[in-house]
């Protein structure tokens, strides 16, 4: 399989495709590359395209009325954004901004509608997707209203886990984990309560940190315990 459609192979909503489709929705987008804080997608904007990561990671952001940052979501390498706007035709929802050096591969809403025509799995896929993108904000906002700092902390890191970790036998590792401001935007605290929390964590067995790699020991358990 060539380098071309490798990457998309990798995508949830194009992995049921051949190969000669995979080759034809490369032909039909284009590569970008990001710097680190580079804004992809800016909120209120038109939204004419969806993304897929190849490499790096991006983060989706709100701004609330005192201009502080609110982390909604991060993504890596094989997911997509800007679907939404794409099939309602509204303005985007959020902002997403390359927190690494970043390369995304860029399909235009006319062209991505067309393929949802044309391949009914893809249309499925994507519903299925979104699905599990409303769990998710449903749980965050679960998160937010009823649970308290640890359960809050421990959510976000549940949530990075299954954007970006890698499971390994029981384990999940986080590469490259948020700054402790960024968990803590995501989670509704302060950066002290998020140090304080992933210390609570260490403490416990239950995490261990390795210069910017967290580990989540036993990540069923974990789930259990504060979701």
């Amino acid at each position: 399989m060539s380098e071309e459609i490798t990457f998309l192979r990798n995508v949830p909503i194009f992995s049921d495709l051949e190969d000669k489709d995979l080759l034809r929705i490369v032909k039909l987008g284009v590569r970008q590359k990001y710097k680190k804080g580079n804004i992809v997608v800016l909120e209120q904007e038109s939204g004419a395209a969806l993304f897929v990561i190849i490499t790096g990671k991006v983060k989706v952001v709100r701004t609330d009325e005192d201009g502080r940052e609110v982390i909604l979501s991060m993504f890596g390498p094989g997911e997509f954004f800007g679907e939404m706007s794409l099939l309602d035709g509204l303005a985007r929802s959020a902002s997403v901004v390359a927190t690494v050096k970043s390369e995304l591969f860029m399909i235009h809403r006319r062209d991505f509608l067309q393929l949802l025509e044309e391949y009914p799995q893809v249309a499925i896929s994507l519903l299925a997707e979104l699905a599990m993108r409303l769990r998710k904000a449903d749980m965050q906002i679960k998160s937010l209203s009823l649970k308290d700092a640890a359960g809050r902390v421990a959510n976000v890191l549940l949530m990075l886990s299954d954007d970006l970790g890698v499971f390994r036998k029981g384990k999940v590792e986080i590469e490259d984990l948020p700054l402790q401001q960024d968990i803590a935007n995501m989670a509704g605290t302060s950066r002290e309560t998020v140090s304080r929390m992933i210390h609570h964590f260490i403490r416990n067995s239950e995490v261990d940190l390795k210069g910017n790699k967290l580990t989540i020991n036993d990540y069923e358990s974990f789930r259990k315990k504060y979701l």
